[in-house]
């Protein structure tokens, strides 16, 4: 069987969804499906099995910034000669609504169609609402949709309707199996996500400056507020 996982965020980008289309994607192989990626690219694809449909532009989205396809007609144009070269058995949409490879994969094949949907929050909502004369007939298109979280299943649920899969976000336990564990010096806690307002690192630092206890804090990742949050000087962060 041949599938083919489409995102519609760069997956250049680290991004909650660029991660679970590409983990999967590896999982997949695994177990002997051929598994090929579709979406926008910054410079050549990060691995290989990844068909680029050319490069992002970030976006406002969702309370954070989208890496979305640059020329939406240009990706959408690829997309659907990249479905035709591959054939494929079963498509995977990763948010299935977004402009760009998902959406024209979604309107312009008649492959059969898996959507995942990953937002969960009121501005995705709204999006949906937005374009519901839209959106709610594409999304009929789709042979099973599927939701990570609970929320995420809310958000379309009320905007859409029909049913939901709920499939949470998988994890490549192998990736962390092999590696050697940093052991703190007494108790410690680790953030990883984007320095972003939507992620609430200032909120836990706020947090941890009354936090009366000897326990250390590691910070991993980046993003836009990474400059000002370090200025802090925040005790016990690392």
């Amino acid at each position: 069987m041949r599938v083919a996982l489409l995102s519609p965020y760069s997956l250049s980008v680290p991004g909650g969804v660029q991660g679970q289309v590409l983990g999967l994607a590896r999982a997949l192989r695994r177990i002997g499906v051929d598994a090929r990626v579709i979406g926008p690219t910054d410079g050549p694809p990060p691995e290989p099995g990844v068909t680029t449909v050319g490069p992002s532009i970030g976006f406002a989205s969702n309370g954070s910034v989208s890496p979305m396809a640059e020329d939406q007609a240009v990706a959408s144009e690829r997309t659907l000669e990249a479905l035709r070269v591959l054939q494929p058995d079963v498509l995977h949409l990763h948010e299935p609504l977004v402009p760009g490879p998902t959406s024209a994969a979604l309107l312009g094949s008649e492959i059969p169609k898996v959507g995942t949907f990953h937002a969960a929050a009121e501005s995705g909502a709204n999006a949906y609402k937005g374009l519901r004369k839209l959106a709610v007939p594409a999304a009929k298109r789709l042979a099973v949709r599927v939701a990570v979280s609970p929320d995420a299943r809310a958000t379309a649920e009320s905007a859409l309707g029909g049913s939901y899969l709920l499939l949470p976000n998988g994890v490549d336990v192998d990736a962390y199996a092999k590696v050697d564990p940093i052991v703190g010096e007494g108790p410690t806690a680790l953030f990883c996500g984007r320095h972003e307002p939507r992620k609430g690192l200032g909120v836990l630092l706020d947090a941890w400056v009354g936090l009366d206890r000897d326990v250390q804090l590691w910070v991993a990742s980046d993003g836009p507020e990474t400059e000002a949050l370090m200025e802090r000087h925040t005790p016990r962060v690392e």
